[in-house]
């Protein structure tokens, strides 16, 4: 149980880290990457006014398999599509302390090939 508590605490230091550093605006939002072992979610967040833009999930109704890198990358397509209808089209990427390795990964790269910039 504390190895559990203790990783918990890194990852909760390094979003911390990373949000001091990353923040939204209207012209550029933020990208904000949420994973579990399980599923994937996404938000685009204007930090300025503190709204959220749009999302997209693995959990949402009528998305099927949640925990791969086909998955991920599904999900950031259609949190591109999404951002695009809503006239979002550069964001900055918040990949929430985790890796850049795997499925963060994937969806960024899904996200880049559906047309956003970051």
């Amino acid at each position: 149980m504390d190895k559990l508590k203790a990783k918990s605490a890194g990852l909760a230091r390094r979003q911390r880290r990373v949000r001091a550093k990353i923040t939204g605006t209207a012209t550029r939002p933020r990208l904000r990457v949420m994973r579990t072992n399980s599923n994937i979610a996404v938000q685009v967040i204007d930090d300025v006014a503190g709204t959220t833009l749009v999302a997209a999930s693995s959990v949402e109704k009528g998305f099927k398999g949640g925990s791969d890198k086909d998955a991920a990358k599904r999900v950031g397509e259609e949190v591109a599509k999404r951002a695009k209808k809503a006239g979002v089209t550069e964001v900055v990427f918040d990949r929430g302390g985790h890796i850049y390795h795997g499925r963060i990964k994937a969806l960024a790269d899904g996200a880049r090939s559906a047309g956003l910039k970051f």
